[in-house]
């Protein structure tokens, strides 16, 4: 994925985003860090076809060949935006249906999603009977239904309290060793971003530009004792001060 000096205005003639330019390599973690209102998700959303870059380009590598029902994108927002009325089972179910993929195929698909999250025992369970963190479960099982190549992943775990977000970080990254799916995931902690990513992307105050990048150091199967490893509080303090110097940059 490639973005060739891309910006973004608003209709009110205020600048959003950029100029950006980044590669992002197919199987890669990134993680986009920033000041809220820096133009992360709406990095995100140009990336899914779902706003227009007002000038530039965005490369997208997917595979050439999918068949029906197959996204090239997966995107996952920071609300699970689950339907009430209807089972888990049937809300993961619905870019397949919507597809109009034949019914066997949903069922084996969703079951394998399902089962990708750890929710196979809850598919005739309706959201309101879920936790926090299951609904977003939930939510990354209906990304992960279409076999994307590519996951969007906007502050997914943002409102879920530390011990749930803690627990989807380590649930993500085997996930992603499992699937080696592409994944550009936004958040404003610092500290998620190193656990998570092998690549940090830290964006400017509006309009958004990268302000620096880090490619971060430790072992692939992350687990608390990285995040207690002087190794990783090194990462997160030097990653602190490059979003204080953007802050410090947009003040004078």
């Amino acid at each position: 994925m490639r973005f060739n000096a891309v910006t973004k205005t608003y209709r009110s003639g205020a600048p959003a985003l950029g100029p950006i330019d980044l590669d992002i390599g197919r199987g890669e973690f990134v993680a986009l860090l920033g000041p809220s209102g820096c133009g992360k998700s709406t990095a995100l959303r140009i990336i899914a076809g779902l706003a227009e870059a007002s000038s530039g380009s965005v490369e997208v590598d997917t595979q050439a060949r999918r068949s029906r029902g197959e996204h090239a994108i997966g995107f996952v927002f920071q609300e699970p935006t689950l339907m009430p009325w209807t089972s888990v089972r049937n809300n993961v179910a619905l870019p397949l249906q919507l597809a109009k993929t034949p019914a066997a195929e949903i069922d084996r698909r969703v079951g394998e999603a399902l089962a990708q999250v750890d929710l196979a025992d809850f598919a005739d369970a309706f959201p309101r009977e879920l936790s926090g963190g299951m609904k977003m479960r939930v939510s990354l099982a209906r990304a992960l239904v279409t076999d994307p190549d590519i996951l969007l992943m906007d502050e997914p775990f943002a409102a879920l309290d530390e011990i749930t977000r803690f627990r989807l970080n380590d649930d993500l990254l085997a996930l992603w060793r499992s699937l080696r799916k592409t994944i550009v995931f936004v958040t404003h902690s610092v500290f998620e971003s190193v656990y998570l990513a092998e690549r940090v992307v830290v964006m400017t105050p509006r309009p958004g530009r990268i302000g620096a990048e880090f490619n971060i150091e430790g072992p692939e199967q992350r687990d608390a004792d990285f995040r207690t490893s002087a190794e990783y509080a090194a990462q997160c303090r030097a990653i602190s001060a490059a979003l204080a110097d953007g802050e410090a940059e947009r003040r004078r």
